[in-house]
């Protein structure tokens, strides 16, 4: 062999390597979490799914929390950006879409109303010049930010005000929820404030947010630890099931064992 064979030999090689060690990374980066709730929907384009909860157990998984029902975004779910590879085959999360990111990302800060919670995860108390930046280009996109800290002119063209009983009539939608970590890098047009939050009803569907009943946000909340660094997983049934193996999923059966 030349060296110049050698060497391109050698470059192919050291390719191959850094496409398995990216692959590797990408599947490692949530095989330390302790802690996973699972959302499945039926199909990209329903507005609605199925909510389950798991814990590690050794090297598989065991259910804690039985299948109950979540509403999503308005227009179903389309691939977002958080720990899980990037995909083909399906919509792609964009600003505005009205569809709720799929894929796994990790569970950031709770949030409310009151002062306090009943959680481990940090805590945000919400006052009335919290606002969480949609507007993309923005150096606060897909971050919640205090006007009073920033500046007014800093929040302007917001249209997700977190203290919504303040400012939409009531509202009690973000009276306790937390945040799902889509497009944490804040990429431009990729999507912003994706949480968990209260549901309106079983039937009105989200901007591209998970919501639930109360009872169930304080379950959660409760049961979620950051030491045992907990993900949010939501995907089409199909794809959980083509996925489940190389992502290291729970089983979805009756015992929820994997």
């Amino acid at each position: 062999m030349t060296v110049r064979r050698h060497t391109l030999a050698l470059l192919t090689f050291a390719v191959v390597l850094a496409g398995v060690a990216h692959a590797g990374a990408a599947d490692a980066s949530w095989r330390n979490a302790r802690q996973m709730i699972v959302v499945t929907i039926a199909d990209w384009q329903v507005d609605h799914g199925t909510l389950r909860a798991f814990e590690r157990d050794g090297e598989s998984w065991r259910q804690v929390r039985s299948a109950t029902p979540v509403t999503i975004g308005k227009n179903g779910a389309g691939w977002g950006m958080g720990l899980s590879p990037a995909q083909t085959g399906g919509p792609v999360k964009r600003e505005g879409d009205n569809r709720s990111p799929a894929g796994v990302f990790r569970i950031g800060t709770a949030f409310g109303y009151a002062a306090h919670a009943a959680t481990a995860l940090p805590y945000r108390a919400l006052g009335a010049s919290d606002w969480c930046m949609d507007v993309s280009g923005s150096p606060h996109y897909n971050r919640i930010v205090d006007a009073n800290v920033v500046g007014a002119e800093a929040v302007k063209g917001s249209s997700e005000p977190m203290r919504r009983d303040l400012h939409a009539d009531g509202d009690q939608r973000y009276r306790l929820g937390f945040v799902i970590e889509h497009n944490a890098q804040a990429a431009p047009e990729g999507g912003s404030c994706i949480f968990a939050h209260l549901w309106k009803s079983p039937t009105d569907a989200t901007a591209g947010c998970t919501a639930m009943t109360p009872a169930v946000m304080q379950s959660l909340l409760a049961w979620l630890k950051p030491q045992d660094h907990p993900v949010f997983v939501l995907l089409p049934q199909a794809e959980y099931e083509r996925l489940r193996n190389t992502w290291q999923l729970p089983g979805l059966d009756a015992d929820g064992a994997r």
